[in-house]
């Protein structure tokens, strides 16, 4: 997937998240409902998360060194896992925090702020906020069904290789229905004069940041462990080699995603136990070619020539060497 529609919807989210969280901090002063400052607190964390995301993306240009020779694409993946801790801690546990804290205060006896002069801004901030937040939102579903072609959009979420959109879609479902909430909570409260239901919105907040960040750590946490091609890059691999002269069959095919956009195929393939040195380097040249032109995000080929043998039987694995005691 190429990057740009992912950074498109980044910086869509970034500006607005920016522009809420300030927003939002300010009916809290005005205000004190403890729902105004999960929010706010939220989208701040959402915009920090953001620009994690857009480093990321320019780290991972960077040119392979002879210390990190396949290069240094999977950064991407690790500032997502960070987003995902932030998202965690900044964002859900705060908001659980803050619903105990003014719980607390409410059930001392403190004054709940429910009857100031400005008590009615969190409902014109809130409603302002759910506009821009659509308005992200919509852009990263606009970029999203541009790749994800016929999958469904969980399943997008669970198999996309490039983690920006997920991480955009994730994250602004849950500012979506967390600003709903906040704004039945807060409607609530003014309306019956229970500040009790603040309390609930708030810590509804901090139960969904959770769940949706211990979503995103599982998904980007397989990106890292490092996975696979999708089956139909294994399907078009896997013709090219087949279909290449002088080649009689796969014995084995490995792939990895070193990057969203890069893979590293690794492939044993059975040539006739006749061929001459030249014959075999010639059929390994024709065989990368045609990988590379059916899958064009190949980009370290290794492939073993071989004789197949259908009674072979591999050698023992030597035992690993012990770790050093120094």
């Amino acid at each position: 997937m190429s990057t740009e529609g992912g950074n498109k919807a980044v910086v869509a989210a970034l500006l607005a998240n920016t522009g809420i969280a300030i927003t939002k901090f300010i009916a809290f002063l005005l205000t004190g409902f403890s729902s105004m400052l999960a929010e706010s607190i939220h989208s701040l964390a959402d915009a920090g998360n953001q620009v994690l995301l857009l480093v990321g993306g320019r780290r991972s240009q960077r040119e392979a060194t002879e210390e990190h020779p396949f290069g240094f694409g999977r950064e991407r993946y690790i500032y997502a896992f960070v987003v995902s801790i932030v998202l965690f801690s900044v964002g859900g546990l705060f908001a659980l925090y803050e619903a105990y804290h003014k719980w607390h205060e409410i059930h001392a006896g403190h004054d709940a702020g429910l009857d100031g002069q400005w008590r009615f801004v969190p409902l014109v901030v809130l409603g302002i906020a759910i506009v821009l937040e659509g308005f992200s939102f919509r852009t990263a579903i606009v970029e999203g069904n541009k790749v994800r072609g016929d999958k469904s959009w969980w399943s997008f979420i669970r198999r996309a290789k490039a983690p920006e959109l997920p991480v955009i879609l994730l994250e602004d479902f849950a500012a979506l229905v967390g600003l709903v909430a906040a704004f039945l909570a807060v409607s609530l409260s003014l309306a019956t004069g229970n500040a009790y239901f603040d309390v609930a919105g708030t810590g509804f907040i901090g139960v969904l940041l959770i769940v949706v960040a211990v979503i995103l750590a599982i998904e980007v946490k397989s990106l890292l462990l490092g996975e696979s091609a999708t089956r139909e890059s294994i399907a078009k691999i896997r013709a090219a080699i087949d279909g290449t002269d002088g080649v009689t069959q796969i014995i084995h095919l490995k792939t990895l995603h070193t990057a969203p956009e890069e893979l590293l195929v690794a492939a044993k393939i059975g040539v006739e136990a006749g061929a001459s040195g030249a014959e075999i380097a010639g059929v390994i040249d024709a065989a990368e070619r045609a990988l590379r032109t059916a899958e064009p995000m190949a980009l370290q080929i290794f492939l073993e020539p071989d004789v197949f043998r259908a009674d072979y039987v591999p050698d023992a694995r030597p035992e690993a060497p012990k770790a050093p005691s120094h």
